[in-house]
């Protein structure tokens, strides 16, 4: 009970536990995992970050390796897909009442990411597609952070949002500036955490530590329960 008014009081009025730092922190811990673990045990293809795809798969159209091409194309194609799945389900869902629609998309996306654990090495491109996919129900879904614009699966957006809070913050000395560029650069911090994790965990562990993402995206459905 203490732990749950502690939250609450940590909230503002106008933000949600979605938006709270504590959530999109761990949100950003899975992110950076997600990519980590696609990169380093599913074939060298991001989950999240799709302008590093779109960069290898140039390269491979140029070099003529049209079946290098295919794996990159897949998974940029799968994350455009589950961008147009969340705005579609928050359209649907966003005033269902028994449980909150953020909430049941962390839902299907750690039910997503545990069968994705099973996949075998020789169906990588199955096993992408799918994290990929997860990957952008979560950025759509979870898009503020203490009320600002965000990314949880990816740092370019972030790092300049964050830049461009700190030069105001010194021109004009005003402390919301700062606390934004703060919020920005934690939730970089937490991403670089959680791809070093992903990274490692995945190379001397194996296939099965995507399954670390689903404990993440578990609490963050616990918390937003807290809330209620």
């Amino acid at each position: 009970m203490r732990i749950k008014e502690k939250i609450k009081n940590n909230l503002s009025p106008e933000h949600q536990m979605s938006e709270a730092f504590v959530t999109s922190a761990i949100l950003a811990l899975s992110g950076g995992f997600m990519d980590a673990y696609t990169y380093n045990g599913r074939g060298g293809v991001f989950a999240n970050a799709e302008t590093g795809n779109i960069v290898l798969m140039g390269q491979r159209l140029m070099e003529y390796d049209f079946h290098g091409a295919v794996k990159y194309f897949v998974s940029i194609l799968a994350f455009a897909l589950g961008i147009f799945a969340a705005e579609n389900f928050r359209h649907i869902f966003r005033y269902a009442k028994k449980i909150h629609w953020r909430q049941a998309m962390l839902i299907f996306e750690i039910v997503l990411l545990a069968f994705v654990g099973i996949i075998p090495e020789s169906l990588n491109l199955v096993a992408n597609v799918i994290v990929a996919f997860t990957a952008a129900l979560q950025v759509q879904t979870f898009r503020k952070v203490a009320g600002y614009s965000f990314a949880s699966t990816m740092c370019t957006g972030n790092l300049r949002s964050g830049m461009d809070a700190l030069s105001v913050y010194l021109r004009e000395r005003k402390p919301d500036q700062l606390r934004q560029a703060m919020h920005y650069f934690g939730i970089i911090l937490f991403f670089t955490l959680g791809a070093g994790a992903g990274g490692v965990l995945t190379k001397y562990y194996g296939l099965h530590m995507i399954w670390l993402s689903c404990l993440l995206l578990l609490s963050v459905c616990l918390l937003m329960s807290a809330e209620e």
